[in-house]
């Protein structure tokens, strides 16, 4: 393997793994705002025990998130010198905007919130975790607007002397139609995650019959929260499918495995093939489906995988654009059958535990366990689909990944520093592992260590 093959290896393992925390802390951090708001203003006990309990497994996740999160930046200037020289004025731009104004909102606040259990007043503590979680989000959709921006660059210019990308527009970076319609797909996608997360805690809590007050609505909220986010995640991928469809037909035609142009186009739900993707042996398909999905018209016409190559060939030279057909086929099916199960288990669940019922036994504890496993695959599984169709470009349409990787970083380095990087994370994530383990099932604080009505603020015990 080349320096260019090790590089886009240690990108992919650093980025896959650093979004495993991700998501949950979008989610999670604004379920946790809200059972303080409950808490606030209902005081009940039960809602400030909830908050302690799920607010000390946030903080594990942002914690480890932050560490492997900073990786990333490093690896630009590294591995990807031509890449960050060439697109420094545009993409550095929103990354800039979210370190300066995002993150410091919300790490600053995070820290109040940490700290300020018994020296702020109740009301001021409630605005510090709605502003980290604001922060949060906001962060996420400054990110999500530099990688839209490889997917569909907008608002820039090449300089003919530098042969550089140089900004002419922030609001269009920041307005970008590939940007507007992947922030909410991924927040629903982290409100998902930390639903499935509420939902798997609080059953294997119940069925030990613990801390019933605290977990029952727990259960509940979760459970309300994974079904609407899922609703969120079908309507707005669907947009999203024909956004892409537009921006990046290849993606698309990758995303079926579709050589030949059709109309109407039939989705298959599972395919036995060649390994290249070149030929199917065998296939389970619906009829007219991705002609729906790519151009909401169930008699649309999909073009193909070869159509697109020979446009590209035509517009930017001779060469291959086609991604690797078999990983963008399933990561997109993986994406979309990981998200349908924890969407049957959040039904499920909402029907199971009606009228205050738990279902009896341990089956619907087990599942719920497992389940939480269930979006953090589909979030992987469709940034592997999101990055994986974009190839052979760093930047669609502007610069391919080979030309933007350090020409004087050679195979030693980056395989050497992609050891200890794998190494280093697989002992971040037994770490990270154990903690939530741990605490988790540790369960909340005892009702004895929360305030009456007329007492102050109880601080937050590590």
């Amino acid at each position: 393997m080349n320096a260019l093959d090790l590089a886009r290896w240690q990108f992919g393992i650093t980025t896959v793994y650093h979004f495993i925390f991700v998501p949950l802390t979008i989610g999670l951090s604004i379920l946790v705002a809200g059972m303080q708001t409950a808490w606030h203003v209902k005081k009940k006990p039960a809602y400030l025990r909830m908050t302690k309990f799920f607010g000390k497994l946030l903080l594990i996740n942002f914690a480890i998130g932050v560490v492997t999160g900073i990786v990333q930046e490093f690896q630009f200037g590294m591995n990807w010198s031509d890449y960050s020289r060439f697109v420094g004025d545009v993409f550095g731009a929103p990354l800039a905007m979210e370190g300066l104004l995002a993150f410091f909102l919300e790490s600053t606040f995070l820290g109040l919130w940490i700290f300020g259990w018994d020296k702020l007043s109740p009301r001021l503590h409630l605005a510090t975790i709605w502003l980290a979680a604001i922060g949060t989000n906001v962060s996420a959709y400054f990110i999500l607007a530099a990688n839209s921006w490889m997917q569909h660059p907008v608002g820039y210019r090449i300089n003919p002397e530098t042969r550089r990308a140089e900004l002419t527009s922030i609001w269009k970076v920041l307005t970008n139609s590939t940007a507007l319609i992947t922030y909410p797909h991924v927040i629903f996608g982290a409100f998902i995650t930390g639903g499935m997360f509420l939902i798997g805690v609080s059953a294997w809590h119940l069925a030990r019959r613990r801390d019933a007050e605290v977990f029952r609505p727990a259960l509940r909220l979760g459970l309300v929260v994974s079904l609407l986010a899922a609703i969120g995640v079908t309507v707005s991928g669907d947009i999203q499918a024909r956004v892409m469809t537009e921006q990046q037909p290849m993606k698309m035609a990758a995303a079926e495995a579709l050589y030949e142009t059709s109309g109407p186009a039939s989705f298959s739900l599972f395919t036995i093939g060649s390994l290249d993707g070149g030929s199917e042996l065998w296939s389970v398909r619906v009829p007219h489906l991705l002609s729906f999905m790519a151009t909401a018209d169930p008699d649309g016409t999909v073009e193909g995988i070869n159509d697109v190559q020979r446009q590209y060939e035509q517009l930017y030279g001779p060469g291959s654009y086609k991604p690797v057909i078999p990983v963008t086929y399933w990561s997109f099916r993986l994406m979309i059958g990981f998200g349908l199960l924890a969407t049957l288990l959040a039904l499920g669940g909402l029907w199971l535990t009606r009228r205050g019922r738990f279902p009896a036994g341990r089956w619907f504890p087990r599942m719920a366990v497992a389940a939480i496993a269930l979006p953090f695959l589909a979030n992987s599984m469709g940034w592997i689909f999101t990055e994986m169709g974009r190839q052979p470009w760093v930047v669609a349409g502007v610069l391919q990944t080979r030309d933007g990787v350090s020409p004087t970083v050679g195979s030693a380095s980056v395989i050497t520093s992609l050891t200890v990087f794998t190494l280093l994370y697989a002992a971040l994530a037994v770490v990270a592992g154990t903690l939530m383990v741990r605490y988790a099932r540790q369960g909340p604080p005892p009702e004895d260590q929360t305030p009456r009505d007329d007492e102050p603020m109880p601080a937050f015990s590590y």
